[in-house]
């Protein structure tokens, strides 16, 4: 069975070797592009104020990448145990784990969260809140430079008395597809091939991609409800809900034979 995996290039390949171990014909068709964010300066910025911060969220691996990469040079990870990390899933918590982060400073909601979410996450670090501290989210922006991604995390920050503040570390942009990949895209429509779509961002780039393709017979696995329902109007005839481990991925890609 084919599977797409349209995450971004860096996610997309750890992804396609691992379902290649699970016997599946993989392959990659990121359908975003990660870009370190225009404003370079606001993200060492950011790095000069991290010792007044009690907590950093990132919201992907991406974030992490791209802010760890701007770092001015001289500057680490402030040294102590006060700082956390906060994260939504296992890919946002290994790269800060490659970026040198210890273990025990990271937050994230246990492997057996219904979801790797916001929401998944605030249950783990609602009791560290308290009035006054700062906490800095870690986030991306789309290709116009507005901010992407929700903002319910910030909210409820805030409704505890938190000081939030937000730096774009990286952009995302619509990738440059040729010929080869388009023409991978059209047969997945219709040839049995499984989508997997970890945003509804992906979603929404393949639609400009392939504008007035039938997706009427194409099948697809997505990691969150909302994603899920992303697919689902967009016309996808089959759509599974799975949780973003990939075992759980698996086991939803082989239920939709």
């Amino acid at each position: 069975m084919r599977v797409i995996v349209t995450r971004p290039e860096r996610e997309a390949r750890k992804w396609v070797e691992d379902l290649v171990l699970r016997g599946f014909d993989a392959r990659a068709l990121p359908l975003i592009a990660i870009r370190p964010a225009s404003a370079q300066v606001a993200v060492q910025e950011a790095w000069r104020q991290l010792g007044d911060c009690a907590a950093v969220m990132f919201v992907s691996g991406n974030a992490v990448e791209q802010f760890f990469a701007a770092r001015p040079q001289g500057l680490g990870w402030p040294a102590g145990n006060a700082l956390r990390a906060w994260v939504t899933g296992p890919g946002t918590a290994a790269a800060l784990l490659a970026a040198g982060v210890a273990p025990a400073r990271i937050d994230a909601p246990g492997d057996d969260a219904p979801q790797f979410d916001s929401e998944a996450l605030w249950h783990v670090v609602q009791p560290q809140c308290r009035a006054g501290m700062r906490v800095l989210i870690v986030r991306g922006a789309d290709a116009s430079g507005r901010s992407a991604g929700r903002d319910w995390l910030g909210g409820r920050l805030v409704e505890a008395g938190c000081a939030v503040t937000f730096v774009v570390a990286y952009e995302r942009q619509l990738p440059v597809c040729g010929p080869e990949g388009r023409a991978l895209a059209g047969d997945a429509a219709a040839d049995g091939s499984v989508w997997l779509f970890s945003s509804s961002e992906a979603i929404a780039n393949l639609m400009d991609m392939l504008p007035g393709q039938d997706w009427g017979r194409a099948r697809a696995v997505a990691t969150h409800p909302r994603i899920a329902q992303a697919a689902r109007d967009a016309g996808f005839a089959v759509v599974c809900e799975s949780r973003p481990s990939l075992d759980a991925v698996v086991a939803s890609i082989e239920s939709t034979a």
